[in-house]
């Protein structure tokens, strides 16, 4: 059995109470509207509108363009069309002159259901220096447009139409999340000496640095709060210069060890775990019992060794820019009678 594909529409069409955000075109008449553009390749062209910043290099300038009886060149003869044509200079103003893509979206009022009736073609528009129009040339039939009992022509001829543009601007805001699993060297060993003689409650390592970071160690050998003073507390902590920013996180898996000084049995835990600004120091308060240490640990020097192992650390890149939101801009047109 033979099967056969039909081409699929990209056109939407919907109701909606709101009106466009980008650009509105307010006529009082249009048969004047449909007379005065017979000189004027029957088109009416509104004026230009901005999109983008405060600045004016960083806007693009944007106009509207009807046909009141279609845009024959283009397929549209008997239907209204719209177009919308962004000016060339505004693209090269741009560094370097770029291109734009763009959502369009035209809108034509319904005084009848009091609502807009909105026309897209759901595919990105690109626009660029050799394409700087847009449009769909067959949004309503002439005759179904015109006829006042469908409610587009209104209170002895006016009507609306509007367009919102929505740009969609180059990629700004973006994350990159890697983990480096080889190192050339993923281990780091503290020999702390004559342990049994210390009196400080806390021991720093010096600094050290892995997967990009600096790192140090920091190591209670009497008394931790959190240990009730009978366990060795030891942490894994980020250096302030690379305490994670707001918002900013970094996963490590490494593997601290007490190490045995006379043969394998070195006790060990794994920590699996994400650092952030609220959490730059991780590890255990009862890490291991003191009363452990001078059986199994401390060697003929009274000296403990601990070492740390990588298995994991993340980093991540990323850029953020906010962007200024698109100015709202509209026009009444009144022809002369």
């Amino acid at each position: 059995m033979g099967s056969s594909s039909a081409e699929v529409s990209t056109i939407v069409k919907n109701w909606r109470e709101h009106p466009s955000a980008s650009y509105s075109l307010k006529i009082h008449s249009f048969s004047q509207l449909e007379h005065s553009t017979a000189s004027s390749d029957h088109k009416y062209q509104s004026r230009l509108f901005s999109y983008g910043g405060y600045n004016w290099y960083d806007r693009l300038f944007i106009r509207l363009i009807i046909y009141p009886q279609g845009n024959g060149k283009d397929n549209g003869s008997g239907y209204i069309s719209m177009y919308v044509e962004i000016e060339s200079e505004s693209l090269m103003v741009l560094t370097p002159p770029t291109e734009v893509f763009a959502e369009i979206r035209f809108f034509v009022y319904n005084k009848k259901e009091n609502k807009y009736l909105t026309i897209q073609d759901i595919e990105v528009k690109r626009f660029n220096a050799l394409k700087t129009v847009w449009g769909l040339q067959q949004i309503i039939p002439c005759d179904t447009f015109s006829n006042p009992e469908n409610g587009y022509i209104f209170e002895g001829g006016q009507c609306e139409f509007g367009v919102d543009v929505i740009v969609s601007l180059p990629l700004t805001n973006w994350e990159v999340l890697s983990y480096t699993e080889k190192f050339s060297d993923s281990k780091f060993s503290w020999a702390i000496k004559n342990f049994s003689e210390l009196k400080e409650n806390v021991q720093i390592s010096k600094s050290f640095s892995m997967g990009g970071n600096k790192w140090f160690l920091k190591l209670y050998p009497k008394v931790d709060n959190r240990a009730d003073g009978k366990c060795l507390s030891i942490f894994l902590c980020l250096a302030d210069c690379d305490k994670p920013k707001a918002d900013e996180k970094i996963f490590v898996q490494a593997n601290f060890r007490v190490l045995d000084p006379r043969g394998s049995n070195h006790f060990q835990r794994q920590l699996e775990t994400w650092y952030t600004e609220q959490t730059p120091a991780w590890g255990w308060a009862q890490f291991l019992p003191l009363a452990e240490l001078p059986k199994v640990y401390l060697d003929k020097e009274d000296a403990l060794k601990v070492e740390i192992e990588f298995k994991v650390v993340s980093a991540t890149k990323y850029s953020f820019t906010e962007a200024d939101p698109p100015e709202k801009d509209w026009v009444q047109l009144t022809p002369e009678n």
